[in-house]
């Protein structure tokens, strides 16, 4: 029988003793604790990322009974991830619903055009290879170190709708995770003059099809640590990602830089995103500010403007907090 060593590295009662010069074979053992702990971490976080998809599917009622899904896949490790997930979720949730994978190859040079197509075969799931030829149009278009995105989405946009229509498609799943949707805050609030963010669930700008982001809740790192476990087959993009100084990739950074001085950061400020109060901003279109009137009623939720708002100082480790200058 062969020996058997507890979590204490204590041996079984049918295991001899080690010996003295024993050492050199405790290294397997150590590989072995290795593993298994590397098998429980990603077995977590399997189970997190899972429950966070399901739990946004079933807040803002995202994917019902008979849909069919398109799950928009690019290459990149979110897309990936979600497809993988939602793999996943469709195995054990208490509705039926079909998954269709699909790729809009828009022949960048050097593009590997097998990758996907033999993935998606190996899964052996419904997928569609859309070929168009997008990168010509927006090299020709956009000058010379300007900003592709916005064109760059609008063409994506546009050919994914028909293909959606022709799929007979019932919801579009998009890869955009909770980090997106912080940087889409911010890049609105700093740049746009807006307080508006990525929603969860919208209706298309052609008001022909329902798009969602399962991913909402889930953190980038987290799918970053998921694709590398689970070794998807990346493609960079070359057409935008070698672009440096993108307005988003500064508030990305920023966000990072935050996240790292003040753990904790992140997760407060996407919690913001659910506790909206339009009564204690300033848009007179969204609050009836002009009809207020005295009630003569207490709130014990009502403002208390004569007092210091306080927040919680365990949220804000790091931060000096001075006293009243008044």
């Amino acid at each position: 029988m062969n020996t058997v060593w507890t979590d204490t590295d204590t041996p079984t009662e049918d295991a001899s003793p080690p010996s003295a010069d024993a050492a050199p074979a405790r290294a397997p053992h150590s590989e072995r604790d290795a593993t298994l702990r590397v098998a429980h971490e990603m077995h977590k976080l399997e189970k997190r990322l899972c429950r966070q998809v399901g739990q946004a599917i079933m807040d803002f009622n995202m994917i019902e009974e008979g849909d069919r899904v398109m799950v928009c896949v690019s290459g990149g490790k979110d897309s990936y991830g979600l497809l993988d997930i939602l793999l996943k979720m469709q195995a054990r949730a208490p509705i039926n619903f079909d998954i269709v994978a699909v790729n809009l190859d828009q022949k960048q040079p050097g593009f590997p055009a097998h990758i996907l197509p033999a993935y998606l075969a190996q899964l052996g799931i419904e997928f569609h290879i859309e070929t168009q030829d997008t990168y010509s149009i927006v090299k020709k278009v956009i000058a010379e170190g300007k900003t592709m995105c916005s064109l760059c989405s609008r063409l994506r946009r546009g050919i994914l709708y028909r293909v959606a229509d022709e799929l007979k498609i019932t919801k579009i799943a998009l890869g955009h995770h909770r980090d997106d949707m912080l940087q889409t805050f911010f890049l609105n609030m700093f740049f746009g003059g807006k307080l508006k963010g990525m929603p969860p669930k919208l209706v298309s700008d052609d008001g022909g099809h329902i798009v969602i982001r399962p991913l909402a809740n889930v953190a980038e790192k987290d799918l970053t640590r998921w694709a590398a476990h689970r070794q998807f087959p990346i493609i960079p993009c070359s057409l935008c990602g070698s672009q440096e100084n993108l307005q988003r990739q500064l508030i990305g950074q920023m966000l990072r830089d935050w996240e790292k001085q003040y753990p904790g950061r992140t997760e407060t400020m996407f919690t913001a995103l659910h506790n909206v109060v339009p009564s204690h901003l300033m848009d007179a279109s969204r609050y009836d500010f002009k009809g207020l009137k005295i009630t003569g009623v207490p709130n014990a939720e009502g403002d208390r403007v004569f007092d210091e708002e306080t927040f919680p100082l365990a949220k804000l480790a790091g931060v000096q907090v001075l006293g009243s200058l008044c």
